[in-house]
């Protein structure tokens, strides 16, 4: 069943939209930037998907502009910006552990995943490295063509930079904590 358009979606698309327009950077340059496809470009413009993190990583590197800036919510009270730093994108609810580090190279994350589902469309790669620590449950992080089980109390760092993909292949919700270096 198709996400529907949601106000946090909207905005980042938007912002995209309007820093590849003003670049004058076409589609098919922002997917050779990126790998990802050109149908998922448009539909993160357009808010009809929300992006995970490591996919605001790889897009802020290919327009040339800071991460922070696609990350952080323009909200004036603090409910609403504690709100903001909250998303969800079709399987998975991220919330941020380092409100105001958009400009800094390392930031951390609070991710649950629903039983049995994993980030839909596209994996993950991103320049840097990335840690992932389980608070509950039991994921898989596929890193190229190795595959490693986490659950409960499991760590796993590796590069980031290596297309990477995470799933919940536990009966139960899995909670856990991914820090982010981008350099």
């Amino acid at each position: 069943m198709p996400r529907k358009k949601t106000d946090a979606s909207a905005g980042i698309g938007e912002k995209i939209k309007a820093i590849r327009t003003k670049k004058k950077m076409s589609y098919d340059r922002m997917a050779n930037e990126t790998g990802f496809s050109v149908d998922y470009l448009k539909k993160v413009e357009s808010g009809k998907v929300t992006p995970p993190v490591g996919t605001l990583l790889s897009i802020a590197r290919a327009l040339e502009v800071d991460s922070g800036f696609l990350l952080r919510q323009q909200e004036s009270t603090l409910k609403k910006r504690i709100k903001a730093y909250t998303t969800r994108t079709e399987n998975y609810a991220y919330t941020t552990l380092t409100p105001g580090a958009e400009n800094k190279h390392l930031k951390a994350f609070r991710v649950v995943i629903e039983p049995m589902q994993a980030h839909k469309g596209v994996g993950y790669q991103h320049e840097g490295e990335e840690f992932t620590y389980v608070l509950s449950g039991k994921v898989e992080i596929t890193v190229g063509e190795h595959v490693n089980i986490l659950e409960k109390d499991d760590s796993l760092h590796f590069n980031s930079g290596i297309r990477h993909h995470l799933r919940n292949i536990g009966e139960e919700r899995a909670e856990l904590i991914v820090v982010v270096y981008n350099p």
